[in-house]
């Protein structure tokens, strides 16, 4: 059976629903490029005191991506510290994976040990090998770089109106030829300018998406963003998608079920909404619920969390009769 190519782009908690819905399809062969300018939590520890790469999203995906079902392996890898000096929001996993990464002296060898050790269905590749940091410039011409203070900003009455790394990096040509050999790219859903656009941003990603003789497939997100995405509508967002890709979606997927009525007000609180669906028929669109339940917030974790998240099965059908079906 020759099975499709699929190349996911993100890594965080969005692109696990895309991961965890697809992996059940065994005629589907699965990558997932990382993004690798996460510097919040953990991270800031793993690149700052040990010069490693961000190694938390890497570990989320290889998870998604697990063929075993070994539960304790599982809660080895997903255990976060809630107290201790040092310890307190740390992920058992993580300090796993930079113990790895001097065994076998790379992030990369570390990546390797733990696909093993997980039979992974599918590869996790980082967006890059090199150190870069996100950049943001903002319409009254501050600039702020850091993706951990972009994602959970100061101010958020501002609008992001650039965005870069520095110091300026080539992608992993493994993560190039990923894209370049897709039958399918996939990006979305996760925070627009924090998870998706900081894969794009990285020099050889959009040129390799531009050649890439595969379909090209959005999933937009399910409410705004406070300091990333508020005002924005879907036209908006898919607008930004297309400005940093020079390529329009073949496909995009957009959420038309409602949300949980719990979370729904907590967003309102936040000074979120619901993304408004003002999408012109320029490509393929698939209006679906795809919606989840509400998330708990894991003890121990320090950081802004969304309350509620696409659901893997339903959105994992929408992709699969899009890519197969279709």
């Amino acid at each position: 059976m020759q099975k499709k190519k699929v190349t996911i782009l993100g890594g965080g908690t969005g692109s696990i629903a895309v991961i965890s819905g697809l992996k059940e399809y065994p005629d589907l062969d699965i990558r997932v490029v990382v993004n690798m300018t996460d510097d919040g939590g953990s991270n800031a520890v793993v690149r700052d005191e040990f010069g490693l790469l961000p190694l938390s999203d890497v570990r989320k995906s290889i998870i998604a991506l697990a063929k075993t079902d070994d539960p304790i392996l599982r809660q080895i890898f997903t255990y976060r510290f809630s107290k201790g000096d040092g310890l307190t929001g740390h992920t058992l996993g993580n300090l796993i994976m930079m113990g790895l990464s001097e065994i076998t002296g790379s992030e990369t060898g570390a990546i390797e040990a733990v696909s093993k050790l997980f039979l992974l269905q599918g590869k996790v590749i980082p967006v890059t090998l090199a150190q870069t940091h996100l950049v943001a410039e903002y319409s009254d011409g501050t600039r702020v770089k850091s993706e951990h203070l972009i994602d959970e900003p100061e101010e958020t009455n501002k609008t992001i109106t650039k965005l870069s790394v520095e110091p300026k990096v080539d992608a992993n040509r493994e993560a190039i030829n990923a894209i370049l050999d897709a039958d399918y790219i996939i990006a979305g859903p996760g925070d627009l300018y924090t998870t998706t656009l900081a894969n794009i941003v990285i020099d050889g990603i959009p040129k390799a998406i531009q050649q890439c003789q595969g379909k090209f497939i959005f999933v937009n997100n399910l409410m705004t963003k406070k300091g990333q995405t508020q005002g924005m509508s879907a036209k908006d967002i898919v607008h930004e998608i297309e400005r940093y890709i020079g390529r329009c979606p073949d496909a995009i997927i957009q959420n038309n079920g409602d949300i949980p009525k719990t979370a729904l007000e907590k967003y309102v609180e936040n000074g979120e909404s619901v993304i408004e669906d003002d999408l012109e028929e320029k490509c393929l669109i698939i209006r679906a619920d795809v919606v989840g339940g509400e998330t708990e917030k894991q003890k121990g974790d320090i950081l802004v969390r969304s309350f509620v998240r696409h659901d893997p099965k339903k959105l994992g059908d929408e992709l699969y009769n899009l890519i197969v079906k279709k």
